[in-house]
């Protein structure tokens, strides 16, 4: 199966800080691929990067063929993108959030509003339309949020710890919802999780990182099998250690990419 995602020793400073350290990996057409770590490992400056936020110190990323650095309006075109932090107008109704993404990205009013309708029928919000965004539960903005990362049609979702904060119910009902868009659209996932459970019945395959590094690569069997454990979180902790982590490198170097904008 070809490559959606192709990323070739990948590297990140921010000064002394080195955030990501000569990283590659492939993510293939159509499957869920989770991208792990600690506190600080480089997960969020990787996908900065992957995303066009943030210009690599050296190394390539290719996304959907086209190179991240040389044709980075191409490559928006080609994902979506949910944020750890919220990103919905919660003054506007859930239409009239979709409907400001849709002209954003160009679409024409006779594709999107079909558009608009299909998705939000996917995600059970469609009876909901009307309503203020501020009234929606934790797990309704997040449903929302994923509808209108798929309005353009992008072939990759890129979900940025998407599940933080949520009920279990519901971070079940989200993963039935990308389940469903994934066989409907022919969509590729890439995501970020601290709960190893998500990752171990959702991902086909998984990165860990720590310290800027990638450690192992593979499906959650593989991992566990690899480290002689019977769970992915047991696999995770003997992979990058038990010691609590702080978030200061990373939050160090995200501080530091907001202050260079590039």
């Amino acid at each position: 199966m070809p490559n959606i995602i192709e990323v070739k020793k990948l590297v990140k400073n921010f000064n002394e800080i080195e955030a990501v350290k000569n990283i590659s990996f492939n993510v293939k057409k159509g499957e869920a691929f989770a991208f792990l770590g600690p506190n600080g490992a480089g997960k969020t400056t990787t996908i900065r990067m992957l995303t066009t936020l943030l210009v690599p110190t050296s190394g390539e990323v290719i996304l959907d063929g086209s190179n991240v650095l040389e044709n980075p309006n191409e490559v928006r075109n080609s994902f979506g993108i949910i944020f750890q932090d919220p990103s919905l107008d919660t003054e506007l109704t859930a239409y009239e959030n979709m409907e400001i993404h849709a002209v954003m990205y160009g679409l024409q009013k006779i594709l999107y509003k079909r558009r608009i309708e299909e998705l939000m029928k996917l995600v059970d919000l469609w009876d909901r339309k009307n309503d203020l965004v501020k009234n929606f539960s934790g797990g309704m903005k997040r449903r929302l949020e994923i509808a209108r990362g798929l309005l353009h049609h992008p072939k990759v979702l890129f979900l940025d710890e998407p599940t933080l904060g949520l009920d279990p119910q519901t971070r079940n009902n989200m993963w039935t919802h990308i389940k469903a868009l994934r066989e409907k659209e022919g969509l590729s996932v890439f995501f970020t999780t601290h709960y190893m459970e998500e990752a171990e019945r959702n991902a086909d395959r998984i990165a860990v990182i720590d310290h800027g590094k990638i450690v192992a690569e593979g499906s959650p069997d593989d991992l566990k099998k690899k480290t002689n454990t019977k769970s992915l979180e047991d696999a995770f902790l003997a992979l990058t250690g038990k010691q609590i982590r702080d978030e200061g490198a990373e939050n160090g170097a995200s501080r530091m990419a907001r202050r260079w904008k590039h």
